[in-house]
């Protein structure tokens, strides 16, 4: 089975990491790559790491040009996707890199977006109970955002399982390409390297309902969220530190961890990409490179009362365009670790 694939923001990051991925699928024809500005340039001026594409022209953006593949994926930014993907065949498959489908409350939507909310497709993470079965056969999802996923995978089981009272705090450092490609003078080598610093503090930042949306699910009943992200002098990767309360009950010395191991190795015995770390080994954005893996580990503090959990992904992979093309197989039936690589890039 080999399906004709479009991507739609060719020249950014994401665009990029997608055709990364996809040129190495050995169920995926790449078809039209375009980009907004980029628009009559060649692929290779703008991702040299691509040579195997380097001679496609990037066309503009528009529904004529992605009409007539398979799959269309959208690594637009956010806000961009909703009329375009309203273009398309309903058959083709259409995968949303942006927020556009993500939340279920238009309310929050519009709070965090400031637009009218287009709508909810089914989302994109596979490892969330009940997820592949929504996906199986879908030809809309929603790709969930990349700090998103690290939390959720890092949290979710815990919630799931009723270990936890339904609040948490978060602290996640990323990456600059998480901040996409446009230029900006906070993003500049001069301002990054040697430093670290917070932005979107007191729940500002745009994937917070998100999380909540997330952690909420599993749980069964709201949960708060407060969530501070933070820059780190890297190009790429995500590392969540994210801790709740025990609820009362539950053991907070070794018996307690060792219940809520179990809880994390039950959940995650099967799952091809997300590996639940031997005690005492923490993930690090370094092992995960490139891949489409996901390192958790989680520890229990005694006397705060609290469950630790850490996670680390590769952003532009596993956090946008590895789970894109895991949802896409899953979709389409097609082996779901196919095209998608499983170890990282060291040192």
């Amino acid at each position: 089975m080999t399906v004709r694939v479009a991507v739609a923001g060719a020249s950014g990051y994401a665009g990029g990491e997608l055709l990364r991925l996809l040129a190495s699928h050995p169920g995926v024809e790449i078809g039209a790559v375009t980009a907004h500005s980029s628009a009559g340039r060649s692929l290779g001026s703008v991702q040299p790491q691509l040579p195997e594409l380097a001679d496609r022209i990037l066309l503009d953006t528009g529904a004529d040009s992605l009409r007539g593949h398979d799959v269309v994926f959208l690594a637009l930014p956010h806000g961009q996707s909703a009329a375009l993907a309203a273009e398309l065949e309903p058959g083709t498959l259409v995968l949303d890199c942006g927020a556009d489908f993500r939340l279920r409350d238009p309310a929050a939507w519009e709070r965090f977006y400031g637009s009218a909310h287009a709508g909810t497709w089914p989302y994109g993470l596979p490892e969330l109970p009940g997820a592949r079965e929504e996906l199986t056969g879908a030809t809309r999802i929603a790709v969930p955002g990349c700090y998103p996923t690290a939390v959720t995978l890092a949290l979710f089981p815990a919630f799931a399982a009723g270990l936890l009272e339904p609040e948490a705090v978060i602290v996640a450092a990323s990456g600059t390409s998480g901040a996409g490609r446009s230029p900006q003078t906070r993003f500049l080598g001069a301002e990054v390297m040697g430093s670290m610093s917070p932005y979107g503090v007191g729940g500002g930042h745009r994937h917070t309902p998100e999380l909540v949306q997330n952690l909420s699910l599993a749980a069964g009943e709201r949960v708060t969220v407060s969530f501070t992200p933070t820059l780190a002098p890297m190009p790429r990767g995500i590392l969540a530190t994210c801790s709740a309360r025990l609820r009362p009950g539950i053991p907070a010395g070794e018996a307690g961890e060792a219940e809520v191991r179990a809880v994390y190795r039950d959940a995650y015995a099967d799952e091809p990409f997300v590996r639940l770390l031997p005690p005492g080994q923490w993930p690090a954005t370094a092992a995960v490179l490139g891949s489409n893996s996901v390192q958790v580990q989680i520890a229990v503090d005694p006397d705060a009362r609290r469950l630790i959990c850490v996670s680390a992904i590769d952003n532009l992979t596993k956090g946008t365009a590895g789970g894109a093309v895991q949802s896409m197989n899953i979709a389409l039936g097609l082996p779901e670790r196919l095209g998608l690589p499983t170890n990282g890039v060291a040192p």
